[in-house]
């Protein structure tokens, strides 16, 4: 089926919505303003069961079929980023360093319509569990609500996420099964030494060349510890040290990220990178402390839920317009409910428009069709499977 008439004629109404949660961003789990409108467009359209303050802020509505059975679970986060905006569009943030760098705005107004027909038409076998998770941007809210029951509490057996994708033209949708978005690890090094005079820098254990070396020589793990084949990136964002020009300071720190997009290359870079400073640490005679933390794990799509989703979006948009998706080394924290469920995780395009956490980032409200239009076959579509 195309674009569903019902979600063309919505089509004002859902960007009005949009633009409205644009205009208010919140972050993290601080979310009171944007938990408040979504609970109550739901209790609007008649949705059976509405449960609030899952993860603080997040919202969980149920909508019965016709008759009784399974339950899957449909996601959109929440949250804004901590970003002054620099679109100048009449929608833009009202909130001074915040605003919808993400397309999260588009993301909850589109499930909220997908909510609103599901709720008018009940066309299916079943319950949907319309998800609205906050703290996506870092906070692991995703990893939260699971910790709260999520899954067992509303009995959910497959779960689907969508994200939009600026550069993917607005009425395509890419996808792909297994690895679709990396693991997100963090890490930040503290290299001690003796400080003292430049002028004398043999009587000190200058950390700076220690810290220098070890930034180049991670390097290494990508060129020559993992298969050639295998995604990685090392990334090192961000070095401080010392604080004026004639002081060897003490202590030097770098912090960074790892992406990978398996389990076994996650393990190799997380060892290799720990042997690598310690080793170079004592070259040096310094001392080094390595604070390494696994963060999001890798998005991994599970085969049989990726082709319903496949499907459902050639349906929506074409079958050359739902395409095979490059995985991407950015990082989601729908990670955790694919761990737990079967599921999978897709892409909508977002047009010609500045990349995701630019403050000049805008969702693109002709996307919106598309989107409802998926997430209502999809939930139709998985629960007669």
């Amino acid at each position: 089926m195309p674009v569903l008439n019902r979600a063309a004629e919505m089509h004002a109404e859902i960007t009005d919505w949009r633009h409205q949660l644009h205009r208010n961003p919140e972050c993290m789990f601080d979310l009171p303003e944007t938990a408040a409108f979504v609970a109550e467009k739901l209790a609007e359209f008649g949705v059976d069961e509405i449960v609030t303050g899952m993860a603080e802020s997040g919202v969980v509505g149920v909508i019965h079929g016709r008759e009784k059975g399974r339950t899957i679970g449909l996601r959109a986060d929440m949250d804004a980023l901590p970003i002054a905006e620099e679109t100048g569009r009449e929608w833009r943030s009202h909130k001074p360093g915040a605003m919808h760098a993400c397309g999260h705005d588009g993301h909850m107004a589109m499930l909220l319509g997908a909510a609103k027909y599901l709720a008018e038409t009940r066309a299916f076998t079943g319950s949907v569990a319309v998800i609205f998770q906050p703290a996506e941007e870092g906070g692991g809210g995703g990893r939260v609500m699971i910790d709260e029951g999520l899954m067992e509490r509303f009995a959910i057996e497959r779960v689907f996420g969508m994200h939009n994708l600026p550069g993917l033209p607005v009425g395509r949708f890419s996808i792909r099964s297994g690895p679709i978005m990396a693991a997100t690890d963090e890490f930040t090094v503290t290299v001690r030494g003796v400080g003292g005079h430049a002028a004398m820098p043999h009587t000190t254990v200058d950390p700076i060349p220690a810290a220098a070396q070890m930034i180049t020589a991670l390097q290494t793990i990508v060129s020559r510890n993992t298969d050639p084949l295998k995604a990685l990136v090392v990334s090192v964002t961000r070095m401080e040290a010392g604080f004026t020009h004639n002081i060897v300071p003490g202590e030097a720190t770098f912090s960074g990220t790892v992406r990978t997009l398996d389990a076994e290359a996650r393990s190799l870079a997380e060892t290799r990178f720990r042997t690598i400073c310690e080793g170079v640490a004592a070259a040096h005679g310094t001392s080094v402390v390595v604070d390494y933390r696994n963060n999001y794990p890798v998005t991994f799509n599970h085969d049989a839920e990726t082709e319903i989703a496949r499907s459902v979006a050639a349906e929506v948009a074409g079958r050359d317009r739902a395409g095979e998706a490059m995985p991407l080394m950015a990082g989601e924290d729908f990670s955790y409910m694919l761990e737990e469920r079967p599921g999978a995780f897709i892409f909508l395009g977002n047009g010609d428009t500045a990349g995701l956490h630019n403050p000049g980032y805008d969702f693109d409200d002709e996307a919106i069709p598309y989107g409802v239009s998926y997430w209502v076959q999809l939930a139709e579509t998985a629960l007669s499977r």
